[in-house]
């Protein structure tokens, strides 16, 4: 099949012409229709047409069905030699996920107002929207107070969320042990490269292995604490860098448990070889120690449970002004929920009472693992108690 080349003799208007020609490739093949080719009154005597399967296209037709890509070719000359010789291969269709399973595609929507937010909102649910469509509202639109999501389907067009920013600073906060699942990054490792990029750094610095524990179907192994906090760790970093890419910078950062270990390395203060050295030692050294003890997620405010406090549990984590962890001996965090009667408590689901006593027996060895590595100032405002810039605060 020939495509029409376009052609032009006017000084930098050459160049256009090529584009041009790649622009209308891309479009036919994206189509799936070939173009007729212009300005030919009559085919080249020139050209026996009887022989081989090229032929000139002298009205759009179908795109032949094969089992091959969509290929085409684009040559355009002007009066400086060639501007364009190139063969282009159609990609993978972007609207049907290869399993042939329905996209869903997230539309991002902003306004200066709820009523211009609404009229926006209603434009687009008349519509048919696209990746494309999803890709431009996300990136090529200005962004305004009032904000929407939108969710594109076959079934239509459903809006999500909705909420107002408020002016002011931007934090970022790592979460801890509890929020690993398997298969988590895989879609977006497949979709972003640099997603991918800073994953597989990440992996190199850690094990490579851990990509089988993460991407698996063992639930148990990645909710040992060995695997676990590694797997968040590299996870985080690669979340953070992809926002990074889009342009989403935090004025501060913060982290729990190994959450904090990416929010230092994030913020500059480890570098990635250092905060994986840390993560490591700090997944082994716990997961040697012997299972059992408690975490208790109670609704009770710090300065119930602080007189009940013993050598036996601790609070691991305060999560709102009246919900906290308690974490040691199972019969002492018991004891400390008996004080708050008709209080909501839930069980954690982990092998060890991380954050309590019980680790204590660790941190010799934990301070040894770590002591050579190199803590930086931080380049992002790092939120904690004290300095993260000792093996101490570790």
């Amino acid at each position: 099949l020939l495509l029409g080349s376009v052609k032009s003799n006017l000084g930098h208007t050459q160049a256009a012409a090529g584009v041009a020609g790649v622009i209308k490739s891309v479009l036919a093949m994206r189509h799936g229709v070939v173009p007729r080719t212009l300005h030919v009154d009559e085919p080249s005597s020139r050209v026996d047409w009887s022989e081989g399967a090229v032929e000139l296209v002298r009205e759009p037709v179908p795109w032949p069905d094969s089992d091959r890509p969509r290929r085409s070719a684009v040559s355009s000359f002007g009066l400086s030699g060639t501007n364009a010789h190139v063969i282009l291969e159609a990609g993978p269709d972007q609207e049907t996920p290869a399993d042939g399973s329905e996209r869903t595609v997230p539309l991002v929507v902003t306004a200066r107002s709820e009523a211009a937010l609404d009229a926006r909102i209603r434009q687009l649910q008349s519509c048919e929207p696209s990746v494309h469509v999803g890709f431009t509202a996300a990136t090529g639109r200005a962004s305004f107070t009032h904000r929407a999501v939108l969710l594109a389907s076959a079934e239509g067009v459903t809006e999500a969320a909705r909420g107002m920013v408020a002016e002011g600073p931007l934090a970022f906060v790592f979460s801890g042990q509890g929020a690993q699942r398997l298969g988590m990054g895989r879609e977006l490792y497949g979709r972003f490269p640099v997603f991918a990029q800073a994953l597989d750094e990440t992996l190199t610095e850690l094990d490579p292995g851990l990509r089988d524990v993460i991407w698996g179907d063992d639930e148990s192994a990645l909710n040992r604490t060995e695997f676990t906090q590694p797997a968040l760790f590299a996870i985080e970093v690669a979340l953070y860098r992809l926002a990074e890419s889009l342009g989403v910078r935090p004025d501060f950062v913060a982290g729990h448990s190994v959450g904090e270990i990416a929010a230092a390395h994030v913020a500059g203060v480890l570098s990635l070889a250092d905060a994986c050295t840390l993560v490591s030692a700090r997944a082994r050294l716990m997961q040697a120690l012997p299972e059992g003890g408690l975490m208790l997620a109670v609704e009770a405010a710090e300065d119930e449970v602080t007189p009940y406090l013993t050598d036996e549990v601790s609070i691991a984590a305060i999560n709102g002004p009246t919900s906290l962890v308690l974490s040691g001996t199972e019969v002492a965090v018991l004891a400390v929920a008996a004080t708050l009667p008709d209080r909501r408590t839930s069980r954690l689901r982990v092998s060890h009472a991380f954050h309590s006593p019980l680790m204590d027996p660790m941190l010799e060895d934990f301070r040894a693992a770590i002591t050579d590595l190199h803590f930086a100032e931080p380049n992002i405002p790092f939120v904690s108690e004290t300095s993260p810039k000792t093996p101490d605060y570790w």
